[in-house]
């Protein structure tokens, strides 16, 4: 085993921690994923710095949480003069390539109205850099003939399949021109292929397998493993796959792979015994009939379409798990397995059914925190499951010690390698937060929230709300009754305000270091 090895990251979009075989779900067909898993080490208490993507993505890539390095909710942006762990590895020789979708730049190019006082724009706190931000937006993709600058966030190369669906964009959808010359009908949605289910965002896509964004990152990863072959200098490739993330809509066999009749609603919106204000005002606007603002929008449904959403998510990530197995398989194939380290992870979760939810919003119930991450290393190819706290800001810690090579400045996240040898882990306790962008659910101003989550507890305050959050995860393990008022958790909430108020302060960046003495 060389010192420094090759890493392929792969990662899902809104997949919960226990959707997977691996991790105990009755149902979801997952093999290959749970073959990484029997070679490695899997953790059960593993936590997303934020519930949504580009700014958990961007931490991912940072090591540092989304108020840190500035991509705070979606819609914003990661400076381009951010260092990344990716660049690190670059630095020492690493070649490094994206595939798929990447979202760390908004992936539509709609921008919002441009905030005023007195009919007078709002200057911002910083002076443009002068960077372009279209990396990954389509009209600009499209306007720079598919290019996208390089280094990337310290990428050499990248291939772009963002969105989410068959209606793809960067690179994909101008390889699916080049592929298919029905292209424009399979993108039609008035050519959606007849079905009997009812559920929101459900949409039975005319797009084959072959041909369906999945199929082409796992082809592309694939050719940049075969191109690793030529050079003795290690990888890092990043393969991001949009699914399982809504529209419901897996291709193919995929589709009807799942029955809804096998998927329990084990959690419905009455297990809750004191729902809190966001869960009354979904639940008010589900009674009334009124669909939800936005696509991206938490809601509640009915329980036969959660079940109908259940399986056709689980449609959708047994496809992923077949083209991470092809991947897989072409790895051995060129007998890099012996040199590779295999990560697999989630960008965030989906409530996918809690208390009637769908999607992921400010309440940060453990279904949206909690995604897998799996270590499988060829150093030490031990079945393990650690109990130990991980977050998405320790991955870039724990790759780059693995590497051998010297974090940057100001990373947050701590390296888990003594966890993933079986050992305790770096955490007693993790720092989530969530900041969005717009007032939902029922919110008058776009909620701010801050959690502390314990192997024992979570607690979870919201800004300028009066009330918040105490779930005891011993004895409540689902989070149906919150404690927030009730005085015979008061020692315990005031212990865990102390931590997350030291978890706050601990958020200043320290980068740059002091330079000069006063």
């Amino acid at each position: 085993m060389p010192k420094q090895p090759n890493f392929v990251l792969f990662i899902t979009d809104q997949h919960r921690g226990d959707w997977l075989g691996c991790a105990g779900h009755p149902v979801v067909k997952t093999p290959h994923i749970d073959a990484i898993a029997s070679k490695g080490t899997r953790f059960t208490d593993f936590h997303v710095a934020t519930q949504i993507c580009m700014p958990n993505r961007a931490s991912l890539l940072t090591g540092r949480f989304p108020s840190v390095h500035g991509l705070r909710n979606n819609g914003a942006i990661l400076p381009r003069s951010a260092n990344t762990f990716v660049d690190v590895l670059a630095a020492a020789g690493y070649r490094t390539a994206s595939i798929g979708k990447s979202h760390l730049q908004p992936m539509t190019g709609i921008r919002l109205p441009e905030a005023e006082v007195d009919g007078q724009p709002i200057k911002e706190a910083w002076k443009p850099d002068g960077a372009d931000y279209t990396a990954e937006s389509g009209e600009a993709f499209e306007a720079r003939g598919g290019l996208i600058e390089t280094p990337y966030y310290g990428y050499q190369k990248v291939i772009a399949a963002s969105r989410h669906g068959p209606n793809s964009g960067g690179h994909y959808v101008r390889w699916l021109k080049e592929t298919a010359e029905n292209w424009q009908d399979l993108l039609d949605p008035t050519n959606e292929l007849p079905h009997n289910y009812s559920c929101p965002q459900a949409f039975r896509t005319p797009m084959p397998e072959e041909l369906y964004p999945t199929s082409f990152i796992r082809d592309q990863a694939m050719a940049y493993l075969d191109e690793a072959t030529v050079s003795d200098d290690p990888f890092f490739l990043f393969v991001s796959f949009p699914d399982p993330h809504h529209p419901f809509n897996p291709p193919g066999k995929y589709w009807d792979m799942y029955d809804p009749e096998d998927f329990e609603v084990s959690l419905p919106y009455e297990a809750h015994q004191n729902p809190t204000p966001p869960l009354k005002y979904l639940k008010g606007e589900f009674e009334a009939g009124k669909p939800p603002p936005t696509p991206q929008s938490a809601f509640m449904v009915e329980n036969r379409h959660l079940q109908e959403a259940m399986a056709l998510t689980a449609g959708m990530i047994t496809m992923v798990d077949d083209a991470i197995g092809a991947v897989i398989d072409r790895m051995q194939a060129l007998g890099l397995e012996q040199d590779t380290v295999v990560l697999f992870t989630a960008d965030h979760g989906d409530y996918m059914g809690d208390f009637n939810m769908l999607l992921k919003g400010s309440p940060p119930f453990r279904s949206v925190t909690n995604v897998p991450f799996i270590w499988s290393d060829p150093e030490s190819p031990t079945s393990r499951v650690s109990g130990e706290m991980g977050s998405t800001t320790d991955i870039s810690a724990t790759i780059l010690e693995r590497a051998g090579l010297t974090p940057f400045n100001g990373i947050q996240g701590q390296s888990l390698l003594d966890a993933i040898q079986g050992n305790a882990g770096p955490h007693k306790h993790l720092f989530c937060e969530f900041n969005d962008v717009f007032p939902r659910l029922g919110f008058s101003t776009p909620p701010t929230v801050r959690s502390l989550i314990t192997p024992d507890h979570r607690l979870t305050v919201y800004l300028n709300e009066d009330w918040g959050e105490l779930y005891d995860l011993k004895a409540d393990p689902k989070e149906t009754c919150n404690l927030w008022n009730d005085p015979e958790h008061s020692d315990t909430q005031s212990d865990l305000m102390l931590k997350l108020t030291h978890a706050l302060i601990g958020q200043m960046d320290r980068s740059p270091a002091t330079a000069f003495l006063a």
